[in-house]
Parts: C-alpha cells; structure tokens; sequence
C-alpha cells in the first residue's frame, strides 16, 4: 500500500516535471524567433509598362508613354545636321522630367545651337504629357503631349532650301554694296536676323511591344510659330527596336524615321518636305544609364544630307524595400 502511493507520487512528479520543463522551452524559442524580411529592389515600371516604356524616351526621335510617379529622366540629347549646301548646324538639348501620379508628367528643355560661328541659347520649352489609361487597356497606348517653347534666340538660318537662302542674301548684299562698307554690312547683317518667335506643339504618342521581342512607338506631331514668319511644321516619327543583348535589355538595335513637312505665311502652297531613316542602337552600360546613337540619312531634296543624334540618358532608380513575412526560424 505504502509503495503504491510511493510510485504515484514518483509518477506524478515527473509528468509535473516534464509539463514545467516544456513550457520553458516553448517560452524560449518564441523569445528566439526571428521574423525574415526579404528585401528587394522594384521593377521599374510605369503602370504596368515594360522597362523600355518607361524612361519618357523611347528613342532619339520618339518619345513613350509617361514616367511612373516620382520617376526623373534627364537626357542631354545632340543633333548635327549636314545640309547639302552650307555650313553643318549642332543643336544641345538638355531635358529633365518627373513623373507624376495619375499618369501625367512634365518637364523642362533648354536648347543651345551653333552655327556658322555662331553660339546661341536657341530656346526653353515646358511639356506635359498624359496617358490616357494603364499599360495595354487600350490599344497603342496612346498618350497626349504638349509642350510651349519660348524663342530665346535669334533665327541663325533658314527652313529654305541654302540656295535660295544664299540667292536672296546676294540680292542685298548687292542692294547696299555702294551703300555701307563691309563690315557695317555684316553688323546688319546680324541685327537683321529675326528674333527665334514662340511656337506651341501638340503631338500623340502611340507605342506597344509585339511578342515581347519587337518594340515599337510612333509620334505624330504639329508644331505652329505664334510670330515672325508663322512656320507651320507637321508630321510623324516612328522606331522599332529589339534586344540584341537579353540580359536586362543591355543592347537593342532597330530603325526609326521621320517625315516633316514645313511652311510659313507666305509658302503655304509650296511646302519643304523631309524625311530621314537610318538605324538606331540603345546601350544600358548599368540599369541607371542608358546611350542612344542614330545615323540617319536624307532621302528628298529638302532633307539634310545626314542627320546624327547621340542621347546620353540618365534615370535615377530608387531602392525600396518590399517587405515580407515568409516565415519564421526557431532557435
């Protein structure tokens, strides 16, 4: 009898022992554990648009779709044109836009030209733009852009063809040659050079990728002087590019064109008309830059000889964290 109770109480003691020792051990792996947040880097894209559409610039003659919110593209972008006659014209171009919410955008140029000798701040414009819905929900993508340009030079040459240009400046030059001597000639030569007027443009942006190999975008665009001469200058440009170099899209290659057709008040029936095509190359040495280079050649009598654009392009991408809760490790 005295044994019986002996064992029960022995019994009991270690069920007792044994439900205090596992209760401490289960309070020391919950002091232990350790909650794993993965962190990653966010996929830039601007509502649901791949990479290549979201850097405002598609190409060096067109541009695509809008930034995502809070994005920043700058860009200093060269153009040379060789005309068939005459000194060749270097146009600088330095753009930043941020990218807003509710895909709208805006953004900011300044030009500088040199010609002939001749250096100049050519104008500063204010564009915006706006994505009428998210990426692929309607067809094209089309979005509206707008942009207001200040003249802030003077009109260093013509849209004329050089021949006529130096046809008509041979007739003054002859008008006043008994008149003033050579170099009173050439200080009115250039005060006489019309101040570069404002003008307003309006383009529609259109761009989609087929099959996720061939990318592609297309600008129509109207431009219209407010002053001076009043130039009126429409038309469209268009590129298609793919990956050469697969891995994050590194090296695209394509083509891309452009038709222009230009008048003014007194050439409305008589219009220049001009259109290059030449290959395209984008390298992305890192995720942030990107280099854009165009050969472009002329194919009508209006068109420059060649036209060259080397685009150095920067688009900040910032780190996020995206965290998430994939499990816990017990220690």
């Amino acid at each position: 009898m005295l044994f019986s109770r002996m064992l029960r109480s022995i019994v009991l003691l270690v069920l007792v022992s044994g439900v205090l020792v596992s209760a401490k051990v289960c309070r020391a792996q919950t002091a232990d554990a350790e909650q794993i947040v993965v962190t990653g880097e966010e996929v830039p894209s601007a509502y649901g648009a791949p990479p290549g559409f979201s850097r405002s610039r598609f190409s060096n003659l067109t541009t695509a779709y809008v930034l995502p919110p809070g994005g920043v593209y700058a860009g200093l972008i060269y153009e040379g044109d060789a005309f068939r006659h005459g000194s060749p014209d270097h146009l600088f171009t330095e753009e930043v836009e941020v990218g807003l919410p509710y895909r709208f955008g805006v953004a900011f140029e300044l030009s500088q030209e040199r010609f002939n000798g001749d250096f100049q701040n050519k104008s500063f414009s204010l564009e915006a733009r706006y994505a009428l819905a998210d990426w692929n929900k309607i067809p094209l993508n089309p979005t509206l852009f707008a942009e207001y340009k200040f003249g802030t030079g003077r009109i260093l040459h013509e849209e004329r063809p050089p021949e006529e240009e130096m046809a008509n400046e041979e007739v003054a030059r002859r008008r006043h040659l008994n008149l003033e001597s050579f170099d009173e000639e050439t200080d009115m030569e250039e005060e006489g050079k019309p101040k570069m007027p404002d003008a307003y443009e309006f383009r529609l942006l259109l761009a989609e990728d087929f099959g996720e190999r061939i990318e592609w975008a297309m600008n129509w665009f109207f431009e219209q002087e407010i002053g001076g001469d009043r130039g009126r200058e429409w038309g469209f440009a268009q590129s298609a590019m793919t990956p050469i170099w697969l891995e994050h899209e590194r090296l695209k290659a394509g083509v891309e064109m452009e038709y222009r057709n230009f008048t003014d008040k007194d050439t409305r029936g008589h219009p220049l008309n001009s259109f290059v095509i030449g290959p395209t190359i984008a390298w992305k040495p890192t995720s942030n830059t990107r280099l854009d280079v165009s050969p472009l050649f002329g194919c009508t009598d209006d068109s420059p000889r060649a036209q060259v654009f080397v685009v150095p392009e920067l688009k900040p991408e910032p780190k996020r964290p995206l965290p998430h809760v994939i499990g816990r490790v017990w220690r």
